[in-house]
């Protein structure tokens, strides 16, 4: 087995143990986040007016992919390993992971990255 894929399964099954014990608590262990802060941030951000997200009021949107279930999905952006770090990144400057991606740069910060990443981890 390639050690990346290796890690990739120990990051998951982590993440699976720790949302064990709860989706929040489990979700802050693996981003360092916080689920309700990534909440408020989803919205004030206008992610769902691209991405449909459980628990958002009007995160309908269609252009993105459906939030819900990401903790169990195997990459980010279909090019990352679906670990915490690379959501992250992901969410805070999109273009320098994928320069044709239609998800803008929003000039996330570190901090709001990492309460929005506990809050996707932490929703079914």
């Amino acid at each position: 087995m390639q050690a990346s894929y290796v890690a990739l399964l120990l990051t998951v099954g982590l993440f699976n143990i720790a949302c064990d014990g709860g989706r929040k608590e489990g979700a802050h262990a693996v981003t360092g986040g916080d689920p309700d802060r990534g909440a408020a941030w989803v919205t004030k951000y206008g992610c769902g007016s691209c991405h449909t997200i459980p628990g958002i009021r009007g995160a309908q949107g269609r252009v993105g992919p459906a939030l819900s279930g990401l903790e169990s999905r195997i990459y980010v952006a279909g090019k990352l390993p679906n670990q915490p770090g690379n959501l992250i990144r992901w969410i805070e400057n999109p273009h320098a992971i994928d320069d044709r991606t239609a998800m803008p740069n929003l000039g996330v910060t570190h901090t709001a990255a990492r309460d929005i990443a506990a809050y996707l981890y932490s929703i079914k």
